[in-house]
């Protein structure tokens, strides 16, 4: 692609790099087959392709945007799915980056879409008022059909997900027996005002497989939510605090950051680009989703779990972003499970950190149909690697859904998924008629990506 940015424009960083990047786009078109919007409006604008070309004429007229740009940049989903299928590899995942940041800076939204996104990321990102802001909704229950379009969204998401909060104070759980690795635990903000299970499942399976961990004083919010409505600042803010906690670790030893919710793994594994500093550069390089983390241990189990038939979600940041996608079937595979692949399994669920609450309808159509793929194989349970996967799936999806570690606690001793309890599982079939389970050994070497998403 030619650009034709001013001398001026260049001496810009942001600009340099928005230049770099555009030139890289060669139009194959690769990236409009597995771009959700696309597929469901045919629109170009809709599209990777189109979006490039709107964000190379917005910012080479500088100023501010048009609402029509504006407003086709705001349906992209950020779940990378076409990075994965680019022939040439552009690095959108950074342009968009780059433009969300341009328009928040430079075009002045209606006012109600300004107070729902300063809503968002004043809350969102801290666990304590995120949970009283959910119990809010809740109240506000009664009153909801009175309320315009997406608040009325958001109340409904607090009624169908209960507050289940259990914030973690700075400290360290020793590993049991032999000490393996020491590693320290994103905790997480969402995450925390609505599962305590996924995090303190994480704890124990890691404890079990001779980690201590950390959780660091002063790590919080990774900064991936308001980065990607395109507050810059606040997200390397929060990114920056993040780095200083775990820096002051690394002179004790420390082996690895562990992120159990996949959008954060992709934003802290990035912390390089978005900070820069060498320090940012190095925990960015040592943070393992909790999946690779166990491949590497090698997961032990009891021997005792019935084959349930999981369906897989791959979440988008886990394996676009991360390219994450084949240690959490094997280490399903090994504790014990039928896993299950999903039809159209490329595909975004609609979540998209606070995309369901920013374009609800595209996001529910997303999710309903994300729902019925799950459904047509007839799972015990759904497995996934992110929370926001997990609340919008289970917005649509009759199965209970449970986070891939639960499964995985469950496997190496610890206890039933609470979503699961209570709940009547079908008796598995035969022995003869299971398949063999391949085992995964321990490796010495962080394991590596997946290979696609075919």
């Amino acid at each position: 692609m030619q650009t034709a940015f001013s001398r001026e424009q260049l001496a810009q960083p942001e600009i340099a790099e928005a230049d770099g990047i555009l030139k890289t786009c060669v139009h194959y078109g690769f990236c409009t087959g597995t771009c959700p919007t696309y597929v469901l409006f045919r629109d170009e604008n809709d599209s990777p392709r189109g979006r490039i070309d709107l964000i190379r004429a917005m910012l080479e007229k500088g100023g501010a945007p048009a609402p029509r740009t504006v407003h086709h940049l705001d349906r992209c989903l950020s779940c990378l799915s076409c990075m994965t299928t680019c022939a040439v590899k552009v690095d959108y995942v950074h342009l968009i980056d780059i433009a969300r940041s341009y328009i928040e800076k430079n075009f002045r939204r209606p006012l109600p879409d300004r107070m729902l996104r300063g809503l968002l990321a004043k809350t969102l990102p801290y666990p304590r008022r995120f949970a009283a802001a959910l119990q809010l909704g809740r109240l506000a229950q009664p009153l909801a059909g009175f309320m315009p379009g997406r608040l009325r969204d958001l109340v409904g998401m607090a009624k169908a997900r209960p507050v289940k909060m259990e914030l973690l104070a700075p400290n360290v759980y020793l590993a049991q027996g032999e000490r393996l690795m020491r590693v320290a635990l994103l905790a997480g903000c969402a995450q925390q005002a609505l599962d305590r299970n996924i995090n303190a499942a994480t704890i124990r399976i890691l404890q079990r497989h001779g980690c201590d961990v950390i959780v660091a004083d002063g790590a919080g919010c990774c900064g991936a939510l308001p980065l990607h409505m395109g507050y810059e600042r606040q997200a390397r803010t929060l990114a920056a605090a993040n780095v200083e906690a775990w820096s002051r670790l690394l002179d004790q030893g420390l082996d690895a950051v562990v992120v159990n919710a996949s959008g954060c793994g992709t934003t802290v594994k990035d912390y390089g680009h978005l900070l820069g500093d060498e320090n940012a550069k190095r925990i960015g390089a040592m943070t393992r989703d909790i999946t690779e983390i166990l491949a590497q241990l090698g997961l032990r189990v009891t021997g005792d779990m019935k084959p349930y038939r999981v369906a897989y979600h791959d979440a988008c940041s886990l394996q676009h972003g991360q390219h994450v996608t084949e240690q959490p079937r094997r280490l399903l595979k090994t504790a014990g499970f039928t896993v299950l692949d999903v039809p159209e399994k490329h595909f975004c669920c609609g979540s998209a950190g606070t995309y369901n609450l920013l374009q609800p309808a595209i996001a529910n159509a997303l999710g309903q149909r994300k729902a019925a793929h799950v459904g047509s194989v007839d799972p015990d349970m759904i497995a996934a690697g992110n929370l926001g996967c997990m609340v919008q799936i289970g917005r649509f999806a009759e199965t209970p859904i449970v986070h891939t570690v639960e499964l995985l606690d469950w496997a190496s001793g610890g206890p039933m998924p609470e979503a699961l309890q209570g709940r009547t599982l079908r008796a598995p079939p035969p022995v003869a008629e299971l398949s063999e389970q391949p085992a995964i050994m321990p490796s010495d070497a962080p394991p590596s990506g997946g290979a696609g998403i075919w």
